[in-house]
């Protein structure tokens, strides 16, 4: 635009300077018509047309343009808000997903810790039968071995009296010490 601007400059300047002659009458034919007209004015008309054609063609060729670039960047907007729904859409997509395997996991565990306890509390039933079964027969034992000690005669305490005591014999016992008995022993038909 710098150059076309002095490119204009530089022509009025020429024809400033050279103005009488640009506008002296000259004999000029056109075709088969003669005229005469100053052939400078003629020339300098023609290139101003020229211009104006020229900045005109430049113009619609500016806004045309202008209007294609706007045109465009509508298109690539409505492709990046398409392009962001879209993304949107997949990152709800992802949520429900996510959601869904996690309430998923959630009744998993749920339903593994409602076994467990079901298999804790049916350990403890049986662990708690055992033990009653054990309690019962070691009662059941414990009272048999009362019963087989009530019916046994009392053992009797022996105790030997030494006439003269003296230390240095076998059989001596000190006074206040009880001598075991020997145990008696049971009929084997028991």
């Amino acid at each position: 635009m710098l150059l076309l601007t002095l490119a204009i400059v530089v022509v009025a300047g020429f024809a400033f300077q050279n103005w009488s002659q640009i506008t002296q009458p000259t004999e000029l034919t056109f075709g088969v018509v003669q005229a005469t007209a100053p052939l400078g004015l003629i020339l300098l008309t023609l290139l101003g047309l020229t211009l104006l054609v020229f900045l005109a063609s430049a113009a619609s060729m500016r806004t045309h343009s202008l209007m294609e670039s706007r045109q465009h960047a509508k298109q690539l907007q409505a492709q990046r808000d398409l392009a962001d729904r879209a993304e949107a859409s997949r990152f709800t997509d992802l949520r429900g997903v996510l959601d869904n395997h996690l309430r998923e996991t959630r009744q998993r565990e749920q339903t593994a810790n409602a076994e467990l306890e079901k298999t804790l509390s049916q350990h403890h039933r049986e662990l708690r039968n055992q033990l009653e079964q054990m309690y019962h027969l070691l009662t059941s034992r414990m009272g048999e071995l009362e019963r087989r000690l009530d019916s046994r005669p009392a053992p009797v305490e022996r105790v030997e009296r030494v006439e003269t005591p003296m230390a240095g014999r076998p059989d001596y016992v000190p006074p206040g010490r009880v001598v075991e008995p020997e145990p008696v022993h049971a009929p084997h038909g028991r």
